[in-house]
This record gives structure tokens, sequence and C-alpha cells, in this order.
């Protein structure tokens, strides 16, 4: 997911592409917040707030990264809910979701928008 074009937003360095291995994430601090930024199999990269809401910790870059119906997604670590990589719906319970943040790649550099997306 990236910022629309024309918008004026400063990205925060995150790593280059090559350092996320494909259906992995890595924690990143964006903005003061903990930001869990994955890349898929096909090389999108998503970014999600790192807080599980369920576990109640900041795990969810190191959960398992997969799909689900043709939906990629994130399994928590800790107690296995899945959330949707594109909007951060769970998946398992549609009362919950976790906040979503631009995400885009220039020049094999990950960056990613400080601010979660309304």
């Amino acid at each position: 997911m990236s910022a629309p074009v024309g918008c004026e937003t400063a990205y925060v360095v995150v790593c280059r592409l090559d350092d996320i291995t494909p259906e992995s994430g890595v924690l990143a601090l964006v903005g003061g917040e903990a930001v869990a930024v994955f890349r898929t199999h096909d090389d999108q990269v998503h970014a999600l707030s790192a807080w599980d809401p369920f576990g109640r910790a900041c795990v969810l870059a190191r959960g398992i990264v997969g799909t689900r119906g043709g939906t990629p997604y994130v399994a928590s670590p800790l107690l296995k809910q899945g959330f949707d990589l594109h909007t951060g719906q769970c998946l398992d319970d549609p009362e919950v979701r976790v906040p979503t943040y631009a995400v885009t790649v220039r020049d094999g550099v990950v960056l990613v928008a400080p601010g979660a997306l309304p």
C-alpha cells in the first residue's frame, strides 16, 4: 500500500527490501509507533501496527505470513489470530482491527509514513 501520488508525506527509512525475507516481517519504530513491516511472496510490502490486541504485546512482526482465501495475512505468534495485511482487519473477529500505515519501496528501500491511515 502506498501514499497517493502527489501526497507530501515524510517517510521514514525502515530497511532495504532485500533485508526482509519473503513471507516474513520486521519491526520498526516509525513516528514513535511500533510498526510491523511485511514482505509477501510476490514482493508486496505492507505495514501494520505491531500491537497484538489479543496477546497485548508488540509481536505481530514475528507472526506467520501467508494467505487465507486469497487474502494476504499475518497470524499472531501468540494466540494465532489472523490480520489482513491490506486493511488490518482481524480475520477471526470482525470487531477488531489494527492500524495500517502507508508504505512504499523506492530504489530498493522500504519507507513507512508516520501516522496510521484512516
